[in-house]
């Protein structure tokens, strides 16, 4: 590879999003190193598909990114590294602070240091709290409502800080909810513990839980389910790679949502799950859990605007056969590679 070849550190780049993003990144040119401290990446995915660099520690050791950085020399940085439980947050909100929010602090120093100053920052709608308005656009008021959306709501404002006092230039990303897998099948989703509803009930479809839950049945919806907005990974990893080719033209700080603009009902993604699968899949209904908005769909309109953002895989279907496909291999399931017919668009 030439040396005209900008090198992007990803960090928290072995994890769902950040592994797809790195793909996205190679396969459009340009050269990566990862860093990770590997709590939730998977080391084995980058190794055999992403065969890039790993660089293995954390974002809060000062020492390890000068080295990074005096090393390799690195045009722009993508952050992808945050605690992201809303439960957990709650519960262990010292966790939360000490990681998003000390250690993007770290991290950014590190980058002032060695005079990169151009961010891609992986947010999230959490910093909206209750949506007052739907879809939500950029300018809806952030008030978060758990410690998650309040550690990423302050590491947005340390940019813009950053921004005003050293011309640090970042994209910061609000994503709604991150779904699917590479349409190729060489990425997808695979946390420990997993808590993300498509996921859940893909695995109910496999036979490895015994049922998906749906929490809360009296919603102000057409089906009594929560609504959410699905964005496809693949969409965010593309979103992610314009973020940057923005800023590394010399664009502006700013943020953007990533969303459909529509959003599905737990209960409509449990019936196109049993349809792309062909499999029966039990439900038990609860109560509501406490914070879970009734409808959360964002609009990503300024993003395809400024970006020129243009989403491929908006379909539920899609979304959900590539993450089939995707937990089929990742557990040794034998796998069709052919969507069923009756989901041929």
């Amino acid at each position: 590879m030439s040396h005209s070849n900008p090198t992007i550190l990803v960090v928290g780049g072995a994890g769902y999003i950040g592994s797809n993003v790195v793909l996205t990144l190679k396969n459009a040119g340009y050269d990566v190193v990862i860093l990770d401290n590997l709590v939730y990446g998977h080391k084995d995915l980058v190794e055999k598909v992403l065969q890039i660099e790993l660089v293995i520690g954390d974002m809060t050791d000062r020492g390890l990114l000068d080295r990074i950085f005096a090393t390799h020399d690195i045009a722009a940085v993508m952050h992808f590294a945050a605690y992201a439980y809303v439960g957990e947050s709650f519960e262990q909100p010292a966790k939360y602070y000490s990681n998003n929010v000390m250690g993007s602090l770290v991290l950014f120093e590190a980058m002032l240091a060695a005079s990169v100053t151009k961010i891609v920052f992986s947010s999230t709608c959490a910093t909206y709290g209750i949506p007052t308005t739907v879809p939500v656009t950029e300018e809806h008021p952030q008030n978060p409502i758990n410690p998650y959306g309040a550690s990423k709501l302050m590491v947005e404002r340390i940019l813009s800080d950053f921004d005003q006092a050293y011309d640090f230039k970042s994209v910061c990303f609000r994503y709604f909810n991150a779904a699917g897998a590479d349409p190729n099948g060489l990425l997808g989703e695979d946390h420990t513990p997993e808590t993300h509803l498509i996921p859940l009930v893909l695995l109910a479809a496999l036979g490895q839980r015994e049922s998906i839950s749906i929490f809360g049945t009296d919603y102000p919806t057409p089906d009594g389910s929560c609504i959410r907005d699905y964005i496809h990974v693949a969409d965010l990893a593309q979103a992610h790679l314009l973020g940057l080719e923005y800023l590394l033209k010399g664009g502006n700080s700013d943020v953007f949502n990533l969303g459909n603009g529509n959003g599905f009902s737990v209960r409509e993604v449990i019936e196109t799950a049993r349809r792309v699968t062909g499999k029966d899949i039990k439900v038990i209904e609860r109560d509501r859990r406490p914070g879970d908005p009734p409808c959360l769909v964002g609009s990503g309109e300024k993003a395809t605007k400024i970006l020129g953002w243009n989403p491929q895989y908006s379909c539920l279907e899609d979304i959900l056969f590539h993450a089939w496909q995707w937990h089929q291999h990742r557990l040794g399931f034998t796998q069709s590679t052919t969507m069923p017919p009756a989901l041929m668009t």
